[in-house]
């Protein structure tokens, strides 16, 4: 296998992105420091539209489309992606190289006056596009009003600053790697998180041997094995951004221990539980308990 020499990184353009692509970068330059390194900054047709929710337009692969086009025109050797936001399936011609060691899963509230959701007062405004953060929000406090809310984190925070909300919910993750932990009112460890969320994951082309091989030695194996079973329970169910799906899997006693959660895409009916398997079979874990909610009603959804 031949020594990588040079590495260029697709990132988008938005602050979170560029921190998390330089991120990579260093890691890599440490790990290689006979590699060169640069970035390929981009502007995704995710980023672009704005004024629709994420799954009127096609989902988080939106996020992505630009940045593989990169790779397979050879512009780019690797992309950084919020995990979150990778679909459970690839393209043909691509790979999920690595998944790096993980942030804080957890999702935050933001609020300029209240200080934890049990504050906020009836029918407040609460900004969030996401239909797992609105289905858990209702379930704690079905008066709260949810509003859709698209944009990077600081166009979602001006939102906030301007008055169009009582409160916003944001991924901890996010906040914590822009330095913007002291806009957190509280985390809502209540809320179970989206499949691999706070983790990033490097993309690049399947048939690329020596940037797969390079990008493996970064890899997390802890990370690597709890978002395998959050993925492969959201994979199972067919999940997309049109379907509110939530998953998150520790390490507990030498066993890998997963919580998850479906519901119905308007919300009307969910289901939820918890599972524990082997270390070694995060895949299986994952397509068990969603066959455990499938059982109990779940259905399987038609991906988008």
């Amino acid at each position: 296998m031949d020594m990588v020499t040079s590495l260029t990184i697709a990132t988008r353009e938005s602050a979170l992105a560029l921190w998390q692509a330089h991120h990579v970068a260093e890691l890599v330059r440490t790990q290689f420091p006979n590699c060169s390194v640069s970035l390929l900054p981009m502007t995704t047709q995710g980023d672009q539209i704005l004024d629709r929710p994420l799954a009127a337009i096609g989902g988080k692969g939106l996020f992505l489309k630009e940045l593989e086009i990169a790779l397979l025109e050879g512009r780019a050797d690797l992309a950084v992606h919020s995990l979150k936001d990778v679909p459970t399936q690839l393209d043909a011609g691509f790979a999920l190289a690595a998944v790096l060691q993980r942030e804080d899963a957890s999702d935050a509230l933001v609020s300029n006056h209240y200080h934890k959701l049990d504050a906020l007062p009836i029918g407040a405004r609460v900004g969030s596009s996401s239909k797992r953060r609105a289905l858990q929000l209702k379930l704690l406090r079905p008066d709260l009003n949810i509003q859709d809310l698209r944009g990077n984190v600081q166009t979602r925070l001006r939102k906030l600053d301007e008055d169009h909300y009582d409160a916003i919910v944001l991924a901890t993750a996010g906040l914590n790697r822009l330095g913007l932990d002291s806009r957190i009112s509280c985390t809502l460890n209540q809320l179970i998180p989206a499949a691999g969320q706070g983790a990033l994951g490097l993309e690049c082309r399947s048939d690329d041997a020596g940037v797969l091989a390079m990008l493996q030695t970064l890899a997390c194996a802890y990370t690597s094995a709890t978002t395998r079973a959050e993925r492969a329970f959201a994979d199972a169910l067919g999940g997309s951004c049109q379907v509110p799906i939530a998953a998150h899997c520790v390490i507990e006693d030498l066993q890998l221990y997963l919580r998850g959660l479906v519901g119905e895409p308007e919300g009307e009916r969910h289901w939820r539980g918890e599972l524990r398997g082997a270390l070694d079979a995060p895949d299986a874990l994952g397509q068990a308990l969603a066959a455990q909610l499938i059982a109990s009603g779940a259905q399987r959804f038609q991906r988008s």
